[in-house]
């Protein structure tokens, strides 16, 4: 690459990056055309591309530059005020900077198109007649400004201004660098040797504490790091295999330091949300304006970090589901006043970290999904006939719309209405392991809710056996592991409509054998005469089911690998991954597990509603909880859905890892968590057992997509007990504390504040 190309690169990435600031900037100057310091910097941006293109040769993008710039020195000046076409014209200039950005980078030049029209308009603005206070504060409206067609280029130029932004030197009435006003030629004015100081506040500059890398670098780290990754795992295979205790301790040090370094790259690919975010508030604009309606949009959790792979791959998706909510969601202002509602609508967006994953929830106020006519349009289109629509529930007829050819639009616009895109939003969605899912009331509004992962590159998973061959099921499905003895094994899983379900806390669960799935077997037959048997417990959208495994082996962090062409389309597999042995295992999918076992059939699914509609009320079912001693006396219990294993650590096993402390565990870092001081029942968490030299007792559980290891002093007992909303009760006759894990665990230092669903209400969904 030329010196040249990289200049032009570099030009590129640094004006689409201004251009959208700029665009939002301009929003943000129409609602509030007073904000000297937006038009300000809204002035720099377009100054700089205009100045560089000059350079580089681009004379079209630099023509119409130069046009919006003349517009923009009359705002900053006050000379002009911000109004509905001005902002039109100035958001029409950043399009056309776009578009021809976009042919520089495609072709090399800033292409063949026409704007002179835009030209010619931004021109006229700025030659519009100034609105001047008169001594006795009447407005008079000046003469119009001629000779304004070329703008300052240089930054000597410009007036010099002092500290509290008022022009300096030169005669009042002179324009920019001596430029004719009102008709009249007015001589430029020679700088003067000592010129005016400028006060300047120095702050540390971006490019000081920030680089520009190429996107395709980091994929090659991260590949990189991926292939790190699978080569600890064998080494860890091997030590754990290997006596020897010096190699054991070289491993668990490399394995520190690949967790280190993968977490440092992965979070070099990070972004927060806000990327993507940045070009809806203009997008919401101009298709309001289109249709005619008034919307207010507003955006939480724009800070929410993901992979940039997730960024580009729900990008175009929301932005489907967004120009939908104004087009079909919200009325318009004569509706929403006939309905009662204010006339501006309001559109909400909000991401969170939540269980692993990242939730985004589009909310609007707008008149709702009417499922009838939904199911009345899938007639119309020949999708359904009359007797499926029918039997559908409220709940199947709203998810109609994700049906390919369907719309609920009464015409189609050059915004909607071909029925095409709520299919691919779904599919798109599901493809890289997310889900989407509606609520909705008639005349009150719509929510749509996303959940994504983090990232796609490496992932917890736990590992099963089935027919002698490993698979590898990621934990952000997984909810808990059981395993299934003697007569709960023989009996345990019932028929109910030919179909296997189990009954877990008073709710049936529907139970899919891996080994009947893959190869059309009767697996589960043989373990339940030999009176065991394994079940993972997972969740495909917002449905539960339980998948029968021969073997559940272990949790570790897997690098996903794509799958060939020749399997790729088969619907139980999400890829596939290499273990520490070298061995092959393919990563199972959970969503497409479910349809295969029929888990996510509505009618199923109202079939076992109605039989847990049946059973007792929430509040009032039993739920298995462990309990567990602390100091002398105290006991506290916490639910055994949210436990993932008991274990045992000496207390020379933990280290300090900057303000936390950590054990080694199966090939991870764990955080520890001493459960009495986290409760404020002692004030230090190095006494007790570790005081003693014996043996620390660990609750190991899930909180925020990952482990931690909860010490307490005594594990007792499970018991079944019916647990509501008090925080105390009595348990085998002592007074027992039901603590939330969510807190407990967000005790530990370093762990990070952040809204987590509470385990002890949960069920274990963290």
């Amino acid at each position: 690459m030329s010196e040249l190309d990289e200049i032009v690169g570099e030009f590129l990435a640094e004006s689409y990056e201004s251009l959208g600031e700029m665009d939002r900037d301009l929003l943000v100057l129409e609602q509030d055309p007073s904000a000297g310091e937006t038009i300000g910097r809204i002035f720099r941006t377009i100054h700089t591309i205009k100045g560089t293109c000059g350079f580089l040769g681009f004379t079209r993008l630099e023509s119409v530059a130069h046009a919006g710039e003349s517009l923009l020195s009359r705002l900053r000046d006050g000379t002009l005020t911000m109004d509905d076409q001005i902002s039109t014209e100035l958001l029409g200039t950043v399009d056309a900077v776009r578009e021809m950005l976009a042919s520089i980078e495609a072709t090399g030049s800033d292409g063949g198109a026409d704007y002179g029209q835009l030209t010619v308009q931004l021109e006229r603005l700025a030659a519009l007649p100034a609105a001047l206070p008169a001594a006795d504060g009447r407005v008079l409206t000046g003469a119009p400004v001629a000779g304004l067609a070329r703008a300052a280029t240089t930054i000597e130029e410009l007036p010099a201004r002092s500290p509290d932004g008022e022009p300096t030197g030169g005669p009042a009435g002179q324009g920019v660098a001596g430029e004719a006003i009102a008709g009249e030629s007015v001589p430029r004015r020679d700088v003067p040797e000592e010129a005016p100081h400028i006060w300047v506040e120095r702050r540390v500059a971006v490019s000081d504490t920030s680089v520009r890398v190429d996107v395709a670098l980091l994929d090659t780290l991260m590949n990189l790091v991926g292939e790190l990754v699978l080569a600890r795992n064998q080494i860890l295979q091997l030590a754990l295999e290997d006596q020897d205790s010096s190699f054991a301790a070289s491993a668990q040090r490399l394995n520190l330091i690949t967790t280190e370094l993968q977490e440092g790259v992965m979070r070099t690919r990070l972004q927060p949300i806000s990327i993507l975010w940045n070009m809806l508030p203009r997008l919401v604009r101009d298709v309001a304006r289109s249709c005619g309606k008034q919307i207010r949009l507003e955006m939480e959790g724009a800070g929410t970090e993901l992979d940039k792979s997730i960024i580009e791959a729900i990008k175009d998706p929301l932005t489907h589901l967004v120009r939908n909510a104004v087009d079909h969601g919200i009325e318009t202002p004569e509706a929403r006043a006939a309905a009662g509602k204010p006339a501006e609508g309001h559109l909400r967006l909000q991401a969170f970290h939540e269980g692993g994953k990242i939730n985004i929830d589009l909310v609007d106020d707008g008149t709702g999904i009417d499922a009838v006519a939904v199911g009345r349009r899938a007639v119309e289109r020949g999708l359904l006939t009359e007797e499926q629509v029918a039997g559908l529930s409220q709940r199947e007829l709203v998810n109609l719309i994700f049906l390919p050819g369907l719309s609920t639009a009464a015409s189609v616009t050059s915004v909607s209405g071909r029925g095409v895109g709520m299919d691919v939003v779904k599919t798109n969605i599901e493809a890289i392991g997310g889900s989407i899912e509606i609520q909705t009331e008639r005349r009150r509004g719509t929510t749509l809710k996303i959940r994504i992962p983090l990232t796609l590159a490496i992932i917890p998973a736990l590992v099963v056996e089935s027919g002698r061959q490993r698979y590898a099921i990621p934990q952000a499905s997984l909810v808990e592991v059981m395993r299934l003895e003697g007569e709960r094994a023989r009996h345990g899983i019932e028929a109910f409509h030919s179909a296997p379900v189990y009954r877990l806390r008073g709710r049936l669960l529907p139970v899919i054998d891996l080994a009947d799935e893959l190869a059309g077997g009767t697996g589960a037959a043989g373990r339940r005469a030999a009176g065991a048997l394994n079940m993972v417990v997972l969740q495909a959208d917002d449905r539960r089911f339980g998948l029968v495994v021969d073997e559940i082996r272990d949790t570790q962090e897997i690098v996903v690998k794509p799958l060939g062409r020749h399997v790729k389309d088969v619907s139980l597999y999400a890829g596939v991954t290499i273990m520490g042995d070298g061995r092959v295992a393919l990563i199972l999918d959970v969503m497409g597990l479910a349809r295969r076992g029929h888990v996510v059939s509505e009618a199923r699914e109202r079939l076992l509603a109605q039989a847990n509609a049946q059973a007792a009320p929430a509040e009032d079912r039993p739920q298995t909880l462990l309990l567990l001693g602390l100091g002398k006396d105290r006991r506290v219990a916490v639910p055994l859905s949210a436990v993932s294993r008991l274990e045992e650590f000496l207390p020379d096993a933990v280290e300090r890892l900057g303000d936390r402390k950590v054990v080694q565990y199966r090939g991870e870092i764990l955080p520890l968590v001493w459960v009495d001081s986290a409760l404020g029942y002692v004030d230090s968490d190095d006494g007790g057992a570790a005081g003693r030299g014996e043996p620390l007792e660990v609750v190991v559980c899930a909180y925020r997509g990952q482990q931690v290891g909860l010490v307490v002093g005594r594990i007792l007992d499970t018991v079944e007990e019916r647990v509501g909303a008090e925080t105390s009760m009595v348990i085998q006759g002592r007074v027992t504390e039901v603590i939330d894990i969510a807190l407990v665990a967000g005790a530990s230092p370093g762990s990070g504040a952040g809204t987590v669903r509470s385990a002890a209400t949960g069920g274990g969904d963290q």
